[in-house]
C-alpha cells in the first residue's frame, strides 16, 4: 500500500437529538474507570460501496443518514457526548461528538491488500496515545472508488471495547430505521464500583509513559485457523508425549483456548527477539491480559453494561533456557488461562471492599515498572466481540481493524471476518521488531498480509469495471 493522503474537507459537532435531562448531567466514573488508560481506542470499519453510488451525492446521502442517526443514538449514550470533570466525574452537558469527513487519494482494495497500521491511523479523527478529553470522535474517510472506511476513537477513560462495539451495533440499528433498536444501556458501573481518592496516582499513564515511544513500530500479522490448530496440537502433544515417556498416567486436561495458544505463542517469540533469557535473568517477567468481568458478576451484566467492566491478570512467565520450548508454551498457555479464570464471581464481588488494596499492588507494581524491575507484554483480545456487526444498510463491513499504537510491547488481537482466524497488531522497539520479522519459528506460523480473501480483493476492484 502506497503512502495515504487523507484531505479533511469537512467537520461538524453532532449533538444528542434531544437534550440530556438535568438528573443525568452529571455521570460517576467507576475505579475500573480510573485505573484505565486515558487513551483512545481505534476502530475502522471498511465498507466497498458499489463504484457507481459512489458519486458525491450519494456519498452525501452516506453521511447524512450517518450523523442524524449518530444524533439519535447519543441520547441513549449521553456520556458520549459529555466532557470530563476530572478522574471522578464526567459532565453530560450535550457538547457533542466531532464529526470529520475526509477524502483518501487511494483505493479501498489498496488498503485491503496490504494493510500498513500507520498508514490507518491516518482515516482516524484523534491522534490516539494523547489524553482523551473528548469521550468519542467520528471520521467517514471516502476513497478514490467510492468506498470509505468509518473511524472510530473512543476514550478509554469511558468505556472498554465491548461498550464501544454494543454502542455501534446500536447506532447503526438506527441508522437502518429499526425502531427497537435494542435493550437501552445501563449505567451502574460507578454504583457497582465507586471511584476511590486515587492519591495522585496514575498507574495507566505511568505504562504508556515507560513504553511510549514515537520510534515503536505496529505492524499486522494473520494467524490462520489452521495453524492456531497447529500451535495448539503441537504444545498439547508435547506434553502428552513426554507424560508418555516417563510412565506417567495422560491426565485429561482442559483444551487450551486460541487465544492462550497464540498469546504464549507470541510471548516465547518476544523473549527470543529481546533476548531476555540470556540478559535478564534477574527480572520479572509478565503478561498482562484484560479479562471482560460482565459475565463473571454475580448476577451477570449484560453486553450493554456501559463502561469499563474489565480487570487485568497477570501471569509470570519464568525464565530459563527452555522457556521457548513447545513444553513452557503448553505451561505458559495453560497459566493465562488458569490466570483469567481466577478473576470469578468470588473476585469480581471483591473489587469494591478489596479496592484500596488492589490499587496499592498497582501501584506497586507501577514502581518496579519504572524502576526497570519488570518487563511487562500486553495482550488484549477483542475475539469473540461483535466487530462485525456494524451494518448501517448496506451490508456488513469487509473489514475491521485497529490501527499503530506507540506502546511497545503491545498486542492487539482482532477476529478475521471468517471469525476462524486472528489478526495480530504487534507493536515493538524498532530492533525488536526487526528481529521478530525474520524469527523462522513466527514465520512459520504467520500467514500472508492480506485483509481479506484475494479473491474478494479481486471482486471489489471489478465492481461495475472499475478499479478500485
Amino acid at each position: 500500500m502506497r503512502s495515504m493522503e487523507v484531505e479533511v474537507i469537512y467537520n461538524e459537532i453532532i449533538k444528542p437529538s434531544s437534550p440530556t435531562p438535568q438528573n443525568l448531567r452529571r455521570y460517576r466514573l467507576s475505579f475500573l474507570d480510573q485505573i484505565s488508560p486515558k487513551a483512545y481506542s481505534p476502530f475502522l470499519y471498511y465498507y466497498s460501496l458499489n463504484y457507481r453510488n459512489g458519486k458525491p451525492s450519494y456519498i452525501a446521502e452516506i453521511s447524512d443518514k450517518l450523523k442524524k442517526s449518530l444524533s439519535q443514538a447519543l441520547i441513549l449514550y449521553y456520556p458520549l457526548a459529555g466532557r470530563f470533570l476530572d478522574d471522578h466525574f464526567l459532565e453530560c452537558n450535550d457538547d457533542g461528538v466531532l464529526y470529520f469527513e475526509a477524502r483518501v487519494n487511494t483505493k479501498l482494495s489498496d488498503v485491503l491488500e496490504n494493510p500498513i497500521p500507520s498508514e490507518l491511523n491516518k482515516l482516524l479523527p484523534f491522534e490516539l496515545d494523547e489524553i482523551a478529553e473528548i469521550p468519542l470522535g467520528v471520521q467517514l474517510n471516502v476513497f478514490q472508488c467510492g468506498g470509505i472506511a468509518l473511524g472510530l476513537c473512543f476514550s478509554h477513560r469511558l468505556e472498554d471495547a465491548m461498550s464501544c462495539l454494543v454502542f455501534v451495533r446500536s447506532w447503526m440499528a438506527i441508522a437502518r430505521g429499526e425502531k427497537d433498536v435494542e435493550a437501552r444501556p445501563e449505567f451502574i458501573s460507578g454504583d457497582l464500583f465507586p471511584p476511590r481518592d486515587m492519591g495522585g496516582c496514575d498507574p495507566a499513564s505511568v505504562a504508556i509513559t515507560k513504553n511510549m515511544c514515537t520510534t515503536n513500530i505496529t505492524k499486522w500479522f494473520v494467524f490462520g485457523a489452521h495453524n492456531i490448530e497447529a500451535l495448539r496440537a503441537k504444545y498439547e502433544e508435547r506434553k502428552s508425549s513426554e507424560a508418555r515417556l516417563n510412565n506417567h498416567t495422560v491426565q485429561k486436561r482442559r483444551h487450551l483456548s486460541r487465544i492462550a495458544v497464540v498469546s504464549a505463542f507470541l510471548w516465547s517469540r518476544f523473549m527470543v527477539v529481546t533476548r531476555s533469557v540470556e540478559l535478564d535473568v534477574g527480572k520479572s517477567y509478565q503478561i498482562l491480559h484484560p479479562v471482560n468481568i460482565r459475565p463473571r458478576c454475580d448476577p451477570p451484566l449484560a453486553e450493554h453494561s456501559f463502561g469499563n467492566y474489565y480487570y487485568v491478570p497477570l501471569t509470570k512467565g519464568s525464565i530459563t533456557c527452555t522457556c521457548t520450548g513447545d513444553e513452557y508454551c503448553y505451561n505458559l498457555a495453560r497459566k493465562i488461562g488458569e490466570e483469567m479464570r481466577r478473576i470469578d464471581k468470588d473476585f469480581v464481588k471483591n473489587i469494591p471492599v478489596k479496592g484500596d488494596d488492589l490499587l496499592e499492588n498497582i501501584k506497586k507494581d507501577a514502581e518496579k515498572f519504572i524502576k526497570g524491575e519488570e518487563v511487562r507484554f500486553f495482550i488484549t483480545s477483542l475475539c469473540r466481540f461483535p466487530l462485525y456487526d456494524a451494518d448501517f444498510g448496506f451490508g456488513k463491513p469487509e473489514w475491521v481493524s485497529s490501527a499503530a499504537r506507540g506502546f511497545s510491547n503491545l498486542v492487539a488481537l482482532f477476529d478475521n471476518k471468517n471469525g476462524d482466524g486472528i489478526e495480530a497488531y504487534i507493536c515493538l522497539k524498532p530492533e525488536d521488531m526487526a528481529k521478530l520479522e525474520v524469527d523462522k519459528e513466527f514465520k512459520a506460523f504467520v500467514a500472508p498480509n492480506v485483509a481479506v480473501p484475494r479473491d474478494v480483493i479481486t471482486k471489489i476492484a471489478l465492481v461495475n469495471g472499475a478499479t478500485i
